[in-house]
């Protein structure tokens, strides 16, 4: 039988991690604590929450390091396996400190077969960074990711688990990078439906900033 416990299949969590935060940082501030407990309330048992307090400690923080899963655990009256189980089920939950701009570059089927790759390849070049890694600077990381949900507009990106980049181009990339370089934040723009053209001109939503035509994905020049 096998020994999982001296081999494991994965690596196992360090049991005495070295803090990146002091005690006087770990805090919720009353306001936060606020927030925890209406979102509690919303739940037969507090259970309910864990993703929401989450996403706060990592907009807190930066990221989620054993620590700050158990200031989680704690104000959640949890578990901490229970925490740590969700944190590392959800890739947009960093366990890792991250660069201040981090891009998913979707590179599943779809986008693997019409230019996934190729964007991958050009970010990399371009901020001089390998996938998986932050670049010197700190301020990028750039990793590649699973469905995105967005195979009609690929090849495409998420940007800081939040506004998509569609019909990515390298000068559609450069533009984008000097956006926020500039720090100007990116817009949520709404790609058309053919289906939808006739009745709603494309465009299901009315909440978007930016509306881009529905256009044939290319053809990926290479795939891996």
């Amino acid at each position: 039988m096998a020994d999982f416990i001296r081999n494991p299949v994965v690596a196992l969590p360090d049991s005495n991690p070295t803090p990146h935060f002091s005690d006087d940082e770990l805090k919720f501030t009353d306001d936060e604590k606020v927030k925890i407990s209406h979102w509690v309330s919303q739940y037969p048992t507090s259970d309910g929450a864990v993703m929401w307090t989450l996403w706060l400690a990592q907009e807190k923080f930066g990221f989620l390091p054993p620590e700050v899963l158990q200031l989680v655990a704690t104000e959640l009256a949890l578990p901490y396996a229970q925490v740590y189980g969700v944190a590392t089920f959800y890739t947009q939950y960093f366990k890792e400190k991250k660069g201040k701009v981090v891009l998913d570059v979707c590179t599943c089927f779809s986008c693997q077969f019409t230019g996934g790759y190729d964007v991958l390849a050009y970010l990399e070049e371009k901020l001089e960074v390998k996938r998986g890694h932050t670049s010197k600077c700190g301020r990028y990381t750039l990793q590649e990711a699973e469905c995105l949900g967005a195979c009609g507009s690929a090849p495409m990106m998420q940007v800081n688990n939040g506004p998509y980049a569609h019909h990515l181009t390298p000068d559609k990339i450069d533009e984008l990078l000097k956006a926020m370089e500039l720090g100007q934040p990116l817009p949520f723009v709404s790609i058309t439906l053919p289906q939808d053209e006739d009745e709603m001109g494309g465009n299901r939503r009315t909440d978007a900033d930016e509306v881009e035509q529905y256009a044939t994905p290319p053809r990926s020049k290479r795939t891996d």
